[in-house]
């Protein structure tokens, strides 16, 4: 599962002119599912959404402190299968997406989790597989990806992760020898792990 959160000052959705939802100070979030999605990544998903802290505390005025629930503010959730499409060729291919029935499914009980896990009544939506016009005030502006799952990087070689470098000591196209190798950059190892 793969969400878009954005911090909002306010957010609506509206579908065949009328306005079917709509927030004041939160968080809009348009929503993606896996066709091998399952209640385990609803559940990651919930719960990183509900406690990402984007917003200041206001006494302090220290950034980055509260979540949504700590603001007492509200959610916006939209159904968003593009989310999973790839355009290698320029043309949108949603095979990655989860078929329509069985989103709408689990799409539903991220919902009903959401509230559960914070109150019913700050949970919002619009109309899952509607043609639907979205506004919102994105405030900052802020936004993350959040993924249900982590992303896993594969460990290069050096000589493959830098262009016209062969084997350590033997010649490139160009006939000169390449440098000793040296260590192996902290973006491609495998283990790398973000500054806290």
């Amino acid at each position: 599962m793969r969400a878009i959160v954005q911090r909002v000052r306010e957010a609506s959705v509206t579908v065949d002119n009328e306005v079917i939802s709509s927030i004041g100070r939160g968080l809009m979030v348009l929503v993606g599912i896996g066709r091998d999605d399952t209640a385990t990544d609803l559940e990651s998903l919930s719960k990183q959404i509900l406690s990402l802290k984007v917003f200041s505390d206001d006494a302090s005025g220290a950034m980055w402190k509260k979540n949504v629930k700590d603001i007492d503010g509200e959610v916006l959730c939209v159904s968003q299968f593009t989310l999973f499409a790839s355009a290698a060729k320029g043309k949108p291919d949603f095979h990655r997406a989860m078929a329509t029935g069985p989103s709408r499914d689990l799409y539903a009980s991220l919902l009903n989790r959401m509230g559960e896990l914070y109150r019913s009544d700050k949970i919002k939506d619009g109309r899952f597989g509607a043609m639907m016009d979205v506004r919102l005030t994105n405030e900052g502006p802020v936004t993350f990806t959040l993924d249900s799952r982590k992303f896993e990087y594969v460990r290069l070689p050096l000589e493959s992760a830098i262009p016209n470098k062969g084997p350590k000591g033997t010649p490139t196209a160009s006939g000169k020898q390449t440098p000793r190798a040296q260590e192996e950059p902290a973006s491609l190892a495998g283990d790398a792990q973000p500054a806290a």
